[in-house]
């Protein structure tokens, strides 16, 4: 038996860069573990990146994803400061993003989902934890990605009484439920913990996402997707490709926790 680890590298929803192109970290238990490795994934892989253990092939997938989650944890930080600033963030974004060096666009959004970015780095945490060593960096990013579901809610509550309306009651329309855009996938999507929470404050919550027919979220409501409609407040989460605010009517208020749709005539921020 040959024990190795090489890091899944795939994104979904993304068809520009094919499987075979993506190079390939193996690592093996043992140097002839790790070259039956590279056998195998040879027979796909065009480059492959051997490091001398299987710990370190693990250790570099959580660095990858541990990279991500603290970039939007900044990025989202930047935008709450550029809210608080009058200026558009994803306008920043895209200036800073002119620069060749030293500089990788992230953009903001209502939280992080997938199998990867929520997860992975509190393997490291936890590792950490079992030798008193405390990461302040990740451990803050990893916080302040659980706590923005959170934030979506308050400022929708936030919108809706800048309206002259409570959140108790309101009719919330979401808009995009999987975690990022072009997939069916709810593995730790924020709207399943945003939709939660607008009904704990007593919301009538519908959503509408073309790839997902339905869901059950984490406190046990079960919804079916509608078709677009008014609502008191459309919360957009997702920008899948097929969700356009052109369906709605031109006054209607927005919450738009995607940065995505400036065009909406009432469209606000997150």
């Amino acid at each position: 038996m040959f024990v190795a680890f090489s890091p899944e590298r795939i994104d979904p929803g993304n068809d520009r860069h094919a499987h075979e192109d993506v190079p390939r970290v193996v690592g093996g238990v043992t140097p002839r573990c790790a070259a039956r490795a590279e056998k195998v994934l040879g027979r796909y892989a065009e480059r492959l990146h051997r490091v001398t253990s299987a710990d370190a092939a693990e250790m570099t997938k959580l660095l990858e994803n541990t990279f991500r989650a603290v970039n939007i944890a900044l990025v989202n930080e930047f935008a709450d400061a550029a809210g608080v600033l009058g200026l558009d963030v994803v306008e920043v974004i895209e200036a800073a993003a002119t620069k060749p060096y030293g500089y990788m666009p992230f953009f903001p959004g209502p939280g992080a989902g997938g199998h990867c970015i929520p997860c992975d780095p509190h393997y490291l945490l936890w590792q950490l934890r079992g030798d008193r060593l405390n990461p302040p960096v990740v451990a803050a990013a990893m916080n302040a990605i659980a706590t923005r579901p959170r934030q979506v809610v308050e400022r929708a509550r936030q919108v809706l009484s800048d309206a002259g309306r409570g959140l108790a009651g309101a009719d919330v329309l979401v808009l995009g439920v999987a975690y990022k855009p072009g997939v069916e996938d709810l593995r730790e999507s924020p709207a399943l913990e945003v939709i939660d929470g607008l009904l704990a404050a007593g919301a009538d919550v519908a959503y509408h996402d073309p790839l997902v027919g339905e869901l059950v979220t984490a406190g046990g409501t079960k919804l079916a997707s509608v078709a677009p409609r008014p609502a008191d407040l459309v919360i957009a989460h997702t920008p899948q490709p097929d969700v356009d605010l052109d369906a709605l009517p031109h006054d209607q208020l927005v919450l738009d926790a995607t940065y995505r749709f400036p065009g909406a005539a009432r469209r606000v921020a997150l």
